[in-house]
């Protein structure tokens, strides 16, 4: 039997009513009541009241009279029914209450950096992250922690009972192509050489499809020299990840809409999103909303719509390129780079104030937008001061064409596509969040097929991969030749699900031709060289008969961000980096001795800011950079 405790707090109950126990953990808080000392004592499961009464045992009141919030105790009783008066149903305990006999203390606290209490203003980040060991014991945070480990535990559970292999790919290895910057590990054994912390496993996972594993799972670390965001953490995070051969699409799309099913319906008080109002989104046999990546970038202007609410864009160019406004028919002219969008938001004008309305302009503005155009239908017809640039006919097509009703107001914008689509997803959610169009419990999944392969920089005009080059293209390989002549409309067979407005998942059919591979990365100035340098083993895995196969990943963290209702993804973790990407409470990154460095042949050069030296000369005198 432990010498520190027997039970814990939640085990107690009003069957124990006369038993003797012992519990050991934490003081929560204290009152004193006359002469009576009351303590609720607080473990990982739930409180406990304790009362010391210097009638029942001085020498223990004395002992408690010492005790300070934090106190880590150790206290032998005998349990009792609370008094009535005093009952707290909001309490697993509140029947009962203990009798001290014995008490101990077994280690104290110091004044602490902030309250640990939820009902407390919450303390600044950066405090909470420096003492993080302490921010996890507030109710909230550690909350986040058990539903993490129910999240983990149910995952492995679904997938092992669908006969996938759970299998731990190597940390220490070689880069893979996820396009972003790699971390590196220097090799002591192997001179000048390093290592890369794996993005992804995906060279492994797909090496593991050669070797017979036809399902393969992994909640998998991944690491990328990414800058965070509220949405994605600094340094590290974690992905569901998957692999699986010999099936086919709509394989793949089940297993994948069964399982977010599932877990939702399962851990979550989430209700998923399947007959709205976008019901014309709804295809083929899937279970989730489908949209191409061209129809969301239009439609929404960004490739992961929150979809639980309308307001979509309609293209009302043709329109506009009629009218006898020059700088409307000169933007109309040119829709390679230009856009011309509008969205109607019922019920506008019992909603919204004129002033109101001024404060939109002044917020698209800060977006690089020109200005903020609108109609507003009235009894008696649309009401807007460029009305004289439109005939009738047209204006009546518009009214059309958007399903306008009175009281309703269109908001158009007209300019360079890019700066076009900056601003009005952004005005979109703002607008949706005013109104309170976004339900909490609901969750919208969307697919996003049809991805283009590459992409051509706008400031060097090369074209290059603009995601993962392992994906299969749409077309096969008998039709490359006849499709393969623009690059820019070859799609992917690759997949992204969103998730009110969070991208939570990707996948894709890999590229297991071998023949087809190297011309994708031919098409881009990468020869079978590169190809075998820098991908050897899959390379070489390939010549040996390769099944075909597919992948995805989940990305748990932003999905469990949206199941707890969070916007700052730092929080879903047990330890989290800083905006900075600092682990404040472990104090790293830092500088290691020279002695570490020349075990691994490196010497650390400062390096010479090349910015502006007038506009960061004292950033630059409080900040040294250095390479490696």
């Amino acid at each position: 039997m432990s010498q520190y405790r027997t039970q814990t707090c939640n085990d107690l109950s009003s069957k124990n009513i006369w038993e003797t126990v012992k519990l050991s953990w934490w003081v929560s808080n204290r009152r004193d009541h006359w002469w009576i000392i009351f303590i609720d004592l607080r473990d990982r499961y739930w409180l406990t009241q304790i009362v010391f009464d210097p009638e029942d045992d001085k020498k223990s009141w004395e002992t408690a009279d010492k005790f300070r919030s934090e106190f880590v105790i150790c206290a032998e009783w005998k349990v009792r029914a609370r008094p009535k008066w005093q009952a707290n149903p909001r309490m697993k305990t509140w029947e009962i209450e203990v009798i001290i006999s014995d008490v101990k203390v077994l280690s104290k606290s110091k004044t602490l950096p902030f309250e640990i209490d939820e009902h407390w203003e919450e303390a600044n980040e950066k405090i909470r992250l420096k003492y993080r060991y302490l921010d996890i014991r507030r109710k909230k945070i550690f909350d986040y922690i058990q539903f993490r480990s129910k999240m983990t535990n149910y995952t492995r559970n679904w997938f092992s009972e669908r006969d996938f292999l759970d299998v731990q790919t190597p940390i220490l290895a070689n880069s893979s192509p996820e396009w972003a910057r790699d971390f590196l590990v220097p090799s002591r054994i192997n001179p000048w050489t390093f290592y890369a912390l794996p993005q992804a496993p995906q060279q492994f996972k797909q090496l593991l499809m050669v070797w017979w594993i036809d399902k393969y799972f992994q909640i998998a670390p991944c690491f990328r020299d990414e800058d965070p965001r509220a949405d994605r953490h600094a340094w590290d995070f974690y992905q569901i990840d998957c692999e699986m051969s010999f099936v086919e699409q709509d394989d793949v799309f089940t297993v994948v809409e069964d399982f977010l099913t599932d877990i939702t319906n399962s851990i979550s008080n989430k209700k998923i999103l399947t007959k709205t109002a976008w019901n014309d989104i709804l295809r083929n046999n899937w279970k989730f909303f489908t949209l191409t990546y061209e129809e969301s970038m239009e439609k929404y202007w960004i490739d992961k719509p929150d979809l639980r609410y309308w307001l979509e864009m309609i293209d009302v160019a043709d329109i506009f390129a009629r009218s006898s406004n020059e700088i409307f028919t000169w933007i109309a002219s040119d829709l390679e780079k230009n856009r011309i969008k509008a969205m109607k938001v019922p019920n506008w004008d019992n909603i919204f104030s004129k002033s109101q309305m001024k404060n939109f302009e002044k917020y698209v503005k800060q977006y690089w937008a020109h200005g903020l155009w609108y109609f507003q239908m009235k009894e008696d017809w649309l009401k807007w001061p460029l009305n004289k640039f439109f005939e009738e006919k047209d204006l009546e097509e518009l009214v059309k064409r958007t399903d306008l009703q009175v009281w309703d107001v269109i908001f158009f914008w007209a300019w360079e596509k890019r700066v076009v689509q900056n601003y009005m997803w952004k005005f979109r959610i703002h607008l949706a969040e005013l109104m309170n169009l976004i339900d909490k419990n609901d969750i919208s999944f969307c697919w996003i097929t049809d991805f283009p392969i590459f992409e051509k920089d706008e400031k060097t005009w090369k074209i290059d991969f603009e995601h993962n080059p392992f994906s299969m293209p749409k077309w096969w390989i008998s039709d490359f030749e006849k499709k393969w002549d623009d690059l820019l409309d070859v799609v992917w067979l690759q997949y992204d699900l969103s998730c009110n407005w969070y991208e939570i998942l990707s996948w894709a059919i890999r590229n297991h031709d071998i023949n087809s591979l190297v011309k994708a990365f031919w098409k881009v100035w990468r020869d079978e060289e590169e190809i075998k340098e820098k991908f050897w083993a899959v390379y070489e895995a390939f010549q040996y008969w390769v099944p075909p196969h597919w992948w995805f990943a989940i990305w748990m963290d932003r999905l469990m961000m949206i199941y707890l209702n969070e916007s700052n993804i730092r929080d879903v973790y047990a330890f989290p980096k800083s905006w900075s990407a600092q682990d404040t409470m472990m104090n790293s990154p830092i500088a290691v001795e020279q002695e570490m460095l020349d075990d691994l042949n490196i010497k650390v050069v400062e390096k010479k800011s090349e910015k502006n030296w007038e506009k960061n000369k004292l950033q630059e005198e409080e900040t040294d950079e250095y390479e490696i």
